[in-house]
């Protein structure tokens, strides 16, 4: 029976490479003409009317308004609010949703939505066609796009760009730990602390990728 089970396996999994070529394509002929992106991460939990909810929809309002594209991860909170202050404020507002066990229905406010079986597929888009990353308070998700877009810029697999954490209340015990623990212990440089920033209003993350690019 074992047999059995590991020759199936092998045979799906070189099946499985034109799903993964098939989402990549997609991707690409979907946002090939996307040049001023600005993805926005945060909990799908955070709750419609809270405090990073309306920042979140405000963020993206004034953001489309300065002619940015809005890129979230198609879900609820954070995500819908980016969406939603995207699309009333007359910008394009995109989605990319993920296909998981715990279905993720795609939130109204999207104008356009591309559909990912696989996380790398779905990051690959991220990080292609965003000129920043606005991140706001979230779990585990938030913190893996977090992390994986400071590693790409800090081992120059990517140009450079701006990685905005908004809430700094929110984020000081992780930026404690990143300079108390990482940093102190040797296992990043001191310049790799320069490769986030913080904000707390949507006008400051504006200012802060503006100055990104004019500098």
């Amino acid at each position: 029976m074992l047999d059995i089970l590991r020759k199936d396996f092998v045979k799906e999994d070189p099946w499985r490479i034109f799903r993964i070529m098939s989402e990549f394509v997609e991707g690409f002929e979907e946002l090939s003409e996307v040049s001023q992106a600005v993805s926005i991460f945060g909990s799908s939990k955070a709750r419609r009317g809270s405090r990073y909810y309306r920042i979140a929809q405000d963020t993206a309002r004034l953001l489309a308004k300065n002619g940015y594209t809005v890129i979230t991860g198609a879900g609820s909170g954070i995500m819908e609010a980016g969406n939603k202050g995207a699309k009333l404020a007359g910008g394009e507002s995109i989605g990319l949703n993920i296909l998981i066990p715990i279905t993720q229905k795609p939130n109204r406010y999207i104008t356009r939505l591309l559909e990912f079986k696989y996380f790398f597929c779905r990051k690959v888009m991220f990080a292609k066609y965003s000129k920043a990353f606005v991140v706001f308070p979230g779990g585990f998700g938030t913190l893996d796009e977090l992390f994986e877009a400071i590693t790409l810029v800090q081992t120059q697999r990517i140009q450079p760009f701006p990685v905005i954490l908004v809430g700094r209340h929110f984020w000081a015990g992780l930026i404690k730990w990143i300079k108390g623990s990482l940093l102190t212990a040797g296992t990043i440089e001191k310049e790799d602390v320069g490769l986030y920033s913080l904000a707390d209003s949507p006008a400051e993350v504006l200012k802060t990728i503006k100055k990104f690019y004019k500098s």
